[in-house]
């Protein structure tokens, strides 16, 4: 940009002042300023539609290659079904008439008694690792602890002294 001063601007100014007048000074600096506004909008206008261009083509060649990876999945899959295709389709009908597959294949499903077992396995480590115990406590005294509800944990740390004593 100009290297425009405080002092280059006086100097403008007082020789605007002698060249136009005092008269029409006011209405040249109104239209200067208005032209000069015109001129910088015009300016950001293009500089956004450059980048807006700019971007347009970046997602146009973003989504061709997109889609060339996306056909070459496709190619892919097909190739690999086609090359199985006699191997799924006798799979698929052994499947229909009932006899079972290899155990090499077979898929290993797990019991209800398995299943049980794991979600209370899984229900008592939540228990534990959500439990209202302190960290610090845990650590002293050996990590997993059970539960201890707050009148247990009052009747043990209670005093001995007079058991026969009462609030009344």
């Amino acid at each position: 940009m100009i290297d425009l001063g405080l002092s280059k601007l006086a100097i403008i100014g007082v020789v605007a002042l002698v060249v136009i007048g005092p008269e029409k000074l006011p209405k040249v600096a109104r239209m200067a300023g208005s032209l000069y506004g015109r001129a910088q909008r015009y300016l950001n206008e293009v500089k956004s539609e450059v980048s807006r261009e700019i971007e347009m083509e970046e997602l146009k060649n973003l989504q061709k290659e997109v889609q060339q990876a996306a056909q070459n999945v496709k190619q892919d899959v097909e190739k690999a079904v086609s090359d199985n295709l006699g191997e799924i389709q006798g799979d698929l009908q052994g499947a229909w008439d009932g006899t079972p597959l290899p155990v090499t294949e077979r898929l290993i499903s797990a019991t209800p008694d398995d299943l049980s077992r794991k979600a209370r396995e899984f229900r008592r480590k939540k228990l534990v690792r959500n439990s209202a115990i302190p960290g610090w406590y845990k650590q002293r005294h050996g990590g997993k602890m059970h539960v201890t509800s707050g009148a247990a944990r009052v009747a043990r740390f209670r005093p001995r002294g007079n058991s026969s004593s009462s609030f009344y």
